[in-house]
């Protein structure tokens, strides 16, 4: 008896979209063999302008639509691929799809960090899966050893460099000692950064993955929202030297972590030990860290984004789903809740911090500055003198504190800019050790 054949639509037709589509056609058989049975891209619903394209015009005209009505009218349709990216119109489509008996396949990390709680309700009341190894780590197999391999654990923390626009910034100001514009630049005229990169440069992006990695993993419901995010714009090349001399590198983390009966979620860049892994992870590389109290430290590494890298991870939730499909399996992962977690409040979070200010170069200047932070509850670690401004009679001075709450360290901040010898803070960065 032959094999019921498994349809897939395809929404978007982009960069990955595109590449998607291409791998779905040219390695059918592959990829059939591999699901256990035929897997069919029957339809692609495409915008005016995709029609025009030389990679449209390398498919076959027969698959696309420019019609919602038309795409999920498709006869043997089992499986939606969503690549459009953003909430509207993708949020309607994903109900649409959903409520119609389809399972879901996409990269759309704006709209799982949003809205996948209200979806998996949804699915799970219409017995669908929702697949979203691609909208985290790209090609990186992330979500499904979270879901599968690593599911005895509990999950202690996660540490995460997981945007490889900001980490290649930050790697050319590390290693060429050049400052934040120079870097973006840079990035943007290799294509690694858009043209608007805000959500980049300021954790946005980081901050979505970051909140469905926590919201599968730490039985609490995380929306971008509640996440304490810091950017990269900030940062200069004398940060980077001085991290180097204290024996740190600097790294944008998004992390989640259990503490104290609260879960605590960030992104913000943190100085890390230059021996760690994570100071090693190095240009548009994307890295994970999680910790779970059975395995201890497991550490995922590779490239994060891509067409390539990205429909890696998209057609192997494909072929997964397939499987489900063929077998009637449906033991599907949806997240899983618990009532009673929260989110600790970000003034509560205690870390190591390194401070630079300009201060007037005079007698009594440090002793000043060590008294706010004795006032304020605060120990100094290290307090260097860095560099004088003789006409200006001004020096640079970096500071590292102990462990301190960070409400304690921004009433310090908050006092040291009212105090006399201090002429400006020059930038303050968390530490994670």
């Amino acid at each position: 008896m032959e094999k019921k054949s498994i349809g897939v639509g395809l929404m978007g037709f982009g960069v990955i979209g595109s590449q998607v589509a291409r791998v779905l056609l040219d390695r059918q058989e592959h990829i059939s063999e591999q699901a256990g049975c035929p897997v069919v891209l029957r339809k692609i619903k495409v915008i005016e302008p995709d029609l025009g394209t030389p990679k449209a015009k390398a498919v076959d005209s027969e698959l696309f639509t420019t019609d919602e009505d038309d795409f999920f009218n498709t006869p043997d349709m089992d499986i939606v691929i969503e690549l459009i990216g953003g909430v509207n119109p993708a949020l309607s489509y994903h109900e649409r799809a959903i409520k119609l008996g389809k399972h879901i396949v996409t990269a759309n990390k704006e709209l799982i960090a949003k809205h996948g709680s209200q979806l998996m309700e949804l699915a799970k009341l219409h017995n669908v899966s929702i697949n979203y190894e691609a909208a985290v780590g790209g090609g990186i197999p992330l979500i499904a050893p979270l879901q599968k391999d690593l599911v005895a654990n509990n999950i202690e923390g996660i540490y995460a460099i997981i945007n490889g626009t900001t980490n290649y910034i930050i790697t050319r100001m590390s290693s060429e000692d050049i400052d934040y514009p120079e870097a973006l630049s840079e990035a943007q005229n290799l294509g690694y950064a858009e043209a608007n990169p805000t959500k980049d440069i300021e954790g946005i992006d980081a901050a979505y993955k970051l909140a469905i990695m926590a919201s599968l993993t730490m039985e609490i419901k995380i929306s971008p929202d509640d996440i304490f995010c810091e950017g990269i714009s900030k940062l200069e090349s004398r940060d980077f030297r001085y991290a180097s001399e204290l024996g740190y590198a600097i790294k944008l983390l998004a992390i989640a972590r259990h503490s104290n009966g609260f879960v605590e979620v960030h992104v913000y860049p943190a100085f890390v030990p230059d021996d760690s892994f994570l100071a090693k992870v190095d240009g548009v590389y994307n890295a994970v860290l999680v910790e779970g109290d059975l395995v201890g430290k497991v550490t995922f590494w590779g490239e994060g984004a891509g067409a390539k890298p990205t429909s890696s991870a998209v057609v192997a939730n494909v072929i997964q789903a397939a499987k489900k499909i063929a077998c009637g399996d449906t033991s599907y992962n949806y997240w899983k809740i618990k009532p009673g977690k929260r989110i600790k409040p970000m003034p509560e979070i205690i870390n190591r911090y390194y401070i630079r200010m300009t201060i007037n170069d005079k007698p009594g200047a440090l002793a000043s500055i060590a008294g706010v932070f004795g006032d304020c509850g605060i120990s100094i670690s290290t307090a260097l003198q860095k560099e004088d401004n003789i006409e200006e009679k001004s020096a640079e001075v970096v500071i590292m504190t102990h462990p301190a709450v960070e409400e304690a360290m921004r009433a310090a901040l908050d006092e040291l800019n009212n105090l006399e010898v201090v002429k400006e803070i020059n930038n303050f960065i968390r530490v994670e050790e």
